[in-house]
């Protein structure tokens, strides 16, 4: 008997997780071993462990490449599909018409990609309301429907559907089948019972007939689940193969035209052009009884030889359907902006300038640069961007810069041709450039890109159109760039190590994203939206937040995050200085005795108190000052000061935080720590 297989499943909620992997040992129990691994409870964390095939929800980790990062490398992955039950559905067909309905889900993301997927199947005479939790409470709605997430519903509905956790699409369970070789059990009666059950089924037409084109019957039951209509023909031009859907489209009978001549069958379709040439013919329009096909002939190539030709036959509303669900699977690859202004939780001076400042430049063309330390949220505000600008509807792809190698960079940006490396995809693919064609393309740590693919990307900014690798064809495309950088991109530009034109071209409007610790208490109503989105229940009692005041936030919003989701861990209800997560105190900027602030240290000079009264009068008016400023300002003062000495005494202050010296444009700025030394006026 042989080995089994070890598939192994990663999910972002470990219940849905046991379910996708109850769902897989329903077909393959006898054949392959199943794992569960989640984000929310741990597991997934680390690299997994070798198996033949990674089945990853698209919500687990975020991206694709977060994904790669997870999985030992070369290893064999797809994404989970899942769908309804047809038995839920029809629940749901007996609701009356026009109700207001809540679709109650983990995330407000995972709420409206399953009402999209339920309106794709039919379920549009209610009006469905998404409700997560975070939703804000929607007055006179007395029905909820949810996949089998009861804890989130809210109290007092008269009506409440659990149609339990969603199952996986027979598509998948074939695309499983195939990557490990299980072919076999697709001709069992517990496969045909499931597809049947499943009101989805999706998946490449390539993919199985190239594997499945050896058992005859194994074809039959993969071509009747194709959404195409498909008609047959061998070397010989004579029909041998016409689907149920085919027969629907065309009005003539399988049986009927099973050995007959093509020519005599299906006049428009053109086999002996395509059996002739050996090509894929273009697609091409027909009318069948009044009815308007499109029609595609592929050849069947087998050492060398045409040994046959299929027709793929779809109704004009069904191509625009596939369009639809084409764009919807591009939505579900995160080439969409998922955050607007909206979802920006502050209301401090400095986000509501940054706020105001984006939203204006959001209806430009021009290329954005968002220049802020890490985790200030750079990537919300480029998402945010795209939603407010007139490229809205088009698709946002982003990508860290700094994540890829130069070679893999290369072709994920601009895309490459069939054959251009070893292990290129038959047919090439397609570039982010070409993805987001008519939309925004978001880089991030744009810092990190070689003087070579600077080369390129500032001539596909400047002529708009890109070459893929290996490729000799230009492609046009019209993208917006929104960059972003957490370092000084002007000290790379002196080092000779960032292309000058280029750094201007991404410049044209850059936007300084502050600092957690510029925005006030701004964190506190960061903590209740962090506490409501993870589900949490704590109070912060004043000492800690005296001391999240004094914090110096290196690690700014994902550092807050963190420290949010560690209290919600602690089980107690108010939150002490002794429920503080060690790595507060390990990132810098805050005591091991939060509760006695450093004393600031005695200056030898006057050097100290003229930066710290330049630096007080800037923070009184809301801005920030540079060295070259301060330098100025010392001159028209006749204060003796080099440039050496502002730089020393800068960073004397803020090692004792005081003030925060940003990257780039920035300045600096004090602290409330620093504005309440000056204001105490007790400065040795």
């Amino acid at each position: 008997m042989p080995a089994k297989k070890k598939i192994s499943v990663i999910a972002l909620d470990p219940r849905a997780g046991e379910s996708y992997k109850s769902d897989i040992l329903k077909l393959f129990a006898e054949a392959a071993d199943v794992s569960v691994f989640s984000v929310l409870d741990g597991s997934a964390a680390g690299v997994l462990d070798r198996a033949d095939l990674f089945v990853a929800s698209t919500d687990a980790y975020g991206s694709p490449e977060e994904l790669m990062r997870h999985i030992p490398i070369d290893s064999q992955t797809m994404a989970v599909e899942v769908s309804f039950r047809w038995s839920e559905l029809r629940k749901l067909k007996e609701l009356p018409a026009g109700s207001r309905v809540l679709f109650v889900n983990m995330t407000q993301t995972m709420a409206r990609e399953a009402i999209a997927q339920l309106e794709q199947f039919g379920i549009t005479h209610i009006h469905w309301i998404p409700f997560y939790p975070g939703a804000p409470e929607v007055p006179d709605v007395r029905i909820a429907v949810t996949p089998d997430e009861m804890r989130y519903v809210p109290p007092g509905m008269d009506a409440v559907i659990d149609l339990g956790q969603r199952v996986c699409t027979s598509g998948m369970m074939i695309e499983i089948a195939l990557r490990l070789g299980l072919e076999s059990l697709l001709e069992g009666a517990a496969f045909q019972q499931y597809a049947q059950e499943v009101a989805t089924s999706n998946y490449s037409f390539d993919r199985m007939f190239a594997r499945s084109i050896r058992l005859e019957s194994q074809f039959h039951i993969l071509m009747e689940s194709l959404e195409d209509g498909v008609v047959g023909v061998n070397e010989r031009g004579e029909v041998f193969a016409c689907s149920c859907r085919a027969e629907e489209m065309t009005c003539v009978s399988a049986s009927l035209v099973q050995g007959r001549r093509c020519e005599e069958v299906f006049p428009y379709i053109p086999f002996a052009q395509c059996l002739q040439s050996r090509r894929t013919l273009p697609v091409k329009a027909v009318k069948v009884n009044g009815v308007n096909l499109s029609v595609e002939v592929v050849p069947v190539i087998r050492q060398n030889a045409c040994i046959g030709a299929f027709a793929l036959l779809q109704r004009f509303n069904d191509v625009e359907a596939r369009q639809s669900e084409l764009r919807s699977q591009l939505y579900h690859k995160g080439h969409y902006a998922k955050y607007s202004f909206a979802d920006v939780v502050g209301r401090s001076e400095a986000i509501g300038r940054t706020k105001e400042t984006l939203a204006r430049m959001a209806l430009s063309e021009s290329p954005v640069l968002l220049i802020g330390e890490t985790g200030t949220g750079k990537e919300l505000f480029a998402h945010a961007v795209h939603q407010a600008s007139r490229r809205a509807e088009g698709p946002f792809v982003a990508i860290n810069v700094a994540a890829f190698p130069e070679n893999l960079l290369e072709s994920e940006l601009f895309g490459y041709e069939e054959g251009a490396f070893t292990g290129a995809r038959k047919g090439g693919r397609p570039g982010l450039f070409e993805l987001a064609h008519r939309g925004t393309l978001f880089l991030d740590e744009v810092e990190g890109m070689s003087p070579a693919l600077q080369i390129k990307l500032l001539r596909a900014l400047q002529e708009r159109e890109v070459m893929r690798v290996g490729g000799n064809r230009i492609i046009h495309v019209d993208v917006r760039i929104v960059a972003a950088t957490n370092e000084a991109l002007e000290q790379k530009v002196r080092e000779g190590s960032f292309r000058r034109d280029l750094y201007y071209r991404l410049s044209t409007l850059p936007v300084l994203i502050p600092p957690l610790t510029e925005r006030g208490d701004d964190m506190f109503l960061l903590t209740d939206h962090f506490r409501r989105e993870l589900g949490g229940s704590f109070r912060l009692t004043e000492p800690v937040k005296d001391f999240f005041r004094r914090h110096a936030w290196p690690g700014n919003i994902r550092e807050l995050r963190n420290a949010v989701e560690y209290f919600i861990y602690t089980g107690h209800e108010d939150i002490g200085l002794e429920d503080l997560p060690p790595t507060l105190f390990l990132s810098g900027g805050s005591s091991l005795r939060p509760s006695a602030p450093p004393a600031p240290k005695a200056e030898p000079s006057g050097t100290f108190l003229f930066l710290l009264s330049r630096l007080y009068e800037a923070s009184e008016a809301g801005t920030s000052l540079g060295r070259e400023t301060l330098l100025r300002q010392a001159r028209e003062a006749h204060v003796p000061l080099s440039q050496k000495e502002v730089r020393d005494v800068l960073a004397d202050m803020a090692a004792r935080g005081l003030v925060r010296v940003s990257r780039g444009r920035g300045g600096s700025r004090l602290t409330p720590k620093g504005r309440a030394l000056w204001e105490s006026g007790q400065i040795d």
